[in-house]
């Protein structure tokens, strides 16, 4: 669905009122405002929205690129809401987590915070990027949630191996791995970078996009014109993972 961001209010689905926990993944890898990183309006919005519905336990979960602390990047960027938890990556137990695809294309098991797994509800929200002409939209925000110590090879922090294996391989196993229940693209203004995912230009846009990761990054690729194999990909695993 696309709402109109001057107007948008977040409507909790109902069965966030059965939810003991919910967590929220918003895309904080950097310590830049929106719309590098999702604004703090937007996650008082969800929030809100979820208090409206259920006394659930809200938490924010986010993992920085290099391994360090992400709580200086919650504090830069005004993640402090009453009554909600803010989780660092690095800081929690990971387990390993078996791919449900009976032929995985790149990744067999990934390793994830345990608590992902001990929540109800799971809401990835990002902002409206555009790196190198492909969306880094709600699925791709999911990458973050690993331990990129687990995943650096060589490298002194990031997801170097997983980039070697085929990245839209591995988001295409990370989206059944970790089946998110919403997905939220927050395109009040769109970002388009090169490279560096920090820096870039900024364009006004005015819309918000909401739905099922799978279908939301879908949505949102064909109203940009956006190509993305892992949708393709995603789509052709389908079929054998429901048949």
């Amino acid at each position: 669905m696309i709402f109109d961001a001057s107007d948008f209010v977040f409507k909790a689905p109902s069965v966030i009122s059965r939810a003991r926990r919910v967590l929220i993944k918003p895309s904080a890898a950097y310590p830049l405002a929106y719309p590098v990183t999702t604004s703090r309006e937007m996650l008082l919005a969800i929030i809100r929205g979820i208090r409206q519905v259920s006394d659930a336990d809200i938490l924010i979960l986010e993992g920085a690129p290099d391994g360090s602390s992400i709580h200086p990047t919650y504090q830069a960027l005004g993640y402090n809401f009453p009554r909600v938890l803010t989780l660092d990556v690095k800081d929690c137990i990971w387990v390993e987590v078996d791919n449900p695809l009976p032929k995985p294309l790149a990744v067999p098991t990934f390793w994830v915070p345990n608590v992902i797994l001990s929540s109800d509800y799971l809401i990835t929200v990002a902002p409206l990027k555009v790196i190198d002409g492909r969306g880094s939209l709600s699925i791709r925000n999911l990458l973050t949630l690993l331990p990129s110590i687990k995943y650096n090879g060589e490298a002194t922090g990031g997801w170097k191996t997983l980039y070697s294996l085929g990245i839209d391989k591995v988001l295409t196993d990370l989206y059944f791995t970790l089946p998110f229940d919403l997905g939220i693209i927050e395109g009040r203004q769109k970002f388009v970078g090169w490279g560096d995912s920090s820096q870039g230009s900024v364009e006004e846009y005015g819309k918000i996009f909401v739905g099922e990761p799978y279908k939301l990054d879908c949505e949102v690729s064909e109203t940009l014109g956006l190509k993305a194999e892992y949708l393709d990909l995603i789509k052709e695993a389908r079929v054998e993972f429901e048949a």
